[in-house]
């Protein structure tokens, strides 16, 4: 990949930081279950110690350091430095000592060889510039015995949460990238694509798995749309681009066709990811 198109995303990254700091609670409640879905694959436990690559403003690490409890520890890595400041500042408001945070991008990780029980990403290695070279560190900073644990979209249409917005606005902007090795949230939706590359990295045991569960939140139609399109700088970009009253009408459709998904101001929707594990063995 070009060094453009990696610059070009960490810009765009930095100008979503403060839609993922400001939504930061409801973000961790949506995706708790997948957390946690990734602390049972990856074994972690009381003690343990844990790399989290791409953290953004720090989950699952911040859950993890809770885990972990103060005999473990976590290291709570993004290469976005405004991702790693609300990290940081969220953690110090719940009193957890027991992380460290590292702005580095994935491909180069400041680490020593074999310095963690368990590493894992959520949803983060589909906009990794170099995913392969991406795993190979994250299986080359795993001590041997331990365990990678990676959690990506399945299809788009499991997942209703993404699918619809996108749908909607694409009926006014459709200028959308067709490569599918190209960074972005379904990237690694094909099956066995992300495993198989992360066997090539050098993990053993890989295995994968499909996991249905409810992207839930006390929030609004309204709320959600603020949510939405906030921490996704595409969708950002295609609304400003629009004259008003288009993106006031893409607005508009957009929340009656997610409303079948909120009741009493309660978003639930169904979605489905693949979590993704393997071990390093030598």
């Amino acid at each position: 990949m070009s060094q453009i198109r990696p610059t070009k995303m960490l810009s765009e990254w930095r100008e979503s930081a403060p839609y993922w700091e400001k939504h930061a609670h409801t973000i961790r409640t949506m995706f708790e279950p997948v957390t946690r879905a990734l602390i049972d694959s990856a074994e972690i436990g009381k003690g343990r110690s844990v790399l989290d690559v791409a953290a953004g403003t720090g989950q699952p690490a911040l859950t993890i350091a809770e885990v972990v409890g103060p005999t473990g520890s976590v290291a709570c890595t993004d290469p976005v430095a405004e991702m790693i400041a609300a990290a940081g500042n969220e953690a110090r408001r719940r009193g957890l000592t027991n992380v460290s945070f590292r702005q580095c991008v994935a491909e180069s990780l400041p680490f020593e060889t074999g310095s963690f029980d368990a590493v894992v990403s959520r949803l983060g290695i589909m906009f990794f510039a170099d995913p392969l070279a991406g795993l190979r560190e994250m299986v080359r900073v795993t001590k041997v015995g331990g365990a990678i644990a990676l959690a990506v979209w399945d299809r788009s249409d499991f997942n209703p949460y993404m699918h619809i917005v996108d749908h909607v606005i694409s009926r006014y902007d459709d200028t959308t990238t067709l490569d599918p090795d190209a960074p972005g949230s379904f990237r690694f939706a094909d099956r066995d694509k992300l495993s198989t590359m992360l066997g090539d990295a050098g993990a053993d045991w890989v295995q994968q798995h499909t996991f249905e569960f409810k992207i839930e939140a006390p929030i609004s139609p309204e709320e959600f749309w603020e949510l939405r399109v906030g921490t996704s700088a595409t969708l950002r970009q295609k609304i400003a681009g629009l004259p008003p009253e288009q993106a006031r009408r893409a607005e508009i459709e957009a929340m009656g066709a997610v409303r079948p998904f909120f009741a009493d101001n309660q978003m639930s929707f169904p979605a489905q990811m693949l979590i993704v594990m393997g071990r390093r063995m030598k």
